[in-house]
């Protein structure tokens, strides 16, 4: 069970389940069967060198299996997250979105998730690391879902947008930073990174996630307070997590920081000469924030490795945030020189300030200079950065 559920999660019935993972019953039609749900991480913890996922699934608390359903029951629509977040660019920038290993059926399950949704036919190329046929990736259930949720989120925010998906040969580093470049080079305005691990010394030798005139968005964690690579590497968009309720008409009714959601001061990156926060002298995490509470997840449509056609998921995690704000980029418009993120410091007003909520002690005794780094609050802070993306205006 994830740090956003407890062991005494009450037995709800679905209805009320059903609005507590981000849809009200009034636009679903939802069993009556009590169920007690948790969450889970998709991906396994990642030896040294290699990078997970940061995908959870929502799972039922009894049977710790995935609550999936034949049709669409629960989690957030593309009508409501553009409703949280604004409909208002419309920009066809390529997004690419870079993950280990390979879906032998992402283009059909993608369709699917888009036809539900009225958001018309998918423009999806998918190739390896080198360019080549992704045919040649091996296939990953866990990051198959990953695969899913990144690219169902990037349609939902931005379905006139192209897609470029990078599967990387395997979930190492070294792999990985050779997606990035490859997107980089194949053209992407947008690079969305839905993974990370604990931070390494030689970490900062590594910069393929650096890329001026790019936004590169990339998931702060799911372990709570502390912080990851390549969320660390001081040219990126780190995106935090937030836990998002809407009302019946689809408006943001809160949003606070999400509890699993990663931030604060790197161990080796040095601090970027746009982040002037005052009790880390080092590289701060996070920049900005979107839904990621598995307890407010969205709608994953996924066939790899289900049964009896029970596809439809809901996911939560860093993993939603990252390629939302990425498709926010392409669909409002990426800067065309320079980090992505340094602008988004320059111009933060268009941003929704996100003031309470916590992911973890950060401060010891009478030293609360610090408790930004782990507490949302008025303007900057680490779990949600400069806020989440505005209802009123365009953010960036």
């Amino acid at each position: 069970m994830s740090r956003s559920t407890t062991a005494g999660f009450a037995v709800l019935a679905m209805a009320t389940s059903a609005a507590l993972i981000g849809i009200s019953p009034s636009v679903a039609t939802p069993s009556a069967t009590a169920v007690a749900h948790a969450d889970r991480r998709v991906c396994a913890t990642p030896a040294p060198g290699f990078a997970a996922c940061d995908a959870h699934v929502v799972t039922d608390v009894r049977t710790a299996q995935p609550l999936a359903t034949t049709t669409y029951s629960n989690g957030y629509r593309p009508d409501q997250l553009t409703s949280a977040y604004g409909p208002f660019g419309s920009g066809k920038q390529l997004v690419a979105i870079v993950d280990a290993y390979a879906h032998p059926s992402a283009a059909a399950d993608l369709q699917v998730y888009r036809d539900t949704f009225g958001l018309g036919t998918a423009a999806l190329t998918q190739v390896n690391q080198n360019g080549g046929s992704i045919t040649t990736v091996s296939g990953n259930t866990g990051w198959g879902q990953e695969e899913m949720l990144d690219l169902e989120m990037v349609s939902a925010i931005c379905p006139s947008c192209s897609i470029l998906y990078v599967g990387a040969n395997s979930a190492s580093f070294s792999d990985l930073s050779a997606a990035v470049t490859l997107a980089k080079n194949m053209g992407a305005k947008v690079i969305s990174n839905s993974y990370g691990a604990k931070e390494f010394s030689t970490e900062s030798g590594i910069s393929a996630w650096n890329i001026p005139g790019v936004a590169v968005t990339v998931s702060s964690g799911d372990s709570g307070y502390g912080v990851q690579f390549p969320a660390a590497s001081a040219g990126v968009i780190a995106v935090g997590g937030t836990t998002l309720n809407l009302s019946s008409s689809g408006a943001r009714q809160s949003e606070t920081a999400w509890s699993g959601a990663g931030s604060g001061c790197s161990a080796y990156i040095a601090k970027p000469s746009w982040q002037k926060d005052p009790a880390c002298s080092r590289r701060t995490v996070a920049d900005v924030s979107a839904v990621a509470d598995p307890n407010t997840g969205v709608a994953v449509y996924d066939s790899y490795g289900s049964t009896g056609g029970a596809n439809w998921y809901v996911f939560g995690g860093t993993s939603v945030a990252a390629p939302i704000i990425g498709a926010i980029y392409a669909r409002d418009g990426v800067p065309g020189t320079g980090y992505a993120t340094a602008t988004l410091y320059a111009t933060p007003s268009g941003l929704f300030d996100v003031t309470s909520g916590s992911n973890g002690r950060c401060t010891r005794g009478r030293n609360t200079s610090g408790a930004y780094l782990c507490t949302a609050g008025t303007g900057y802070d680490g779990p949600t950065g400069l806020g989440a993306p505005s209802t009123s205006t365009a953010p960036f």
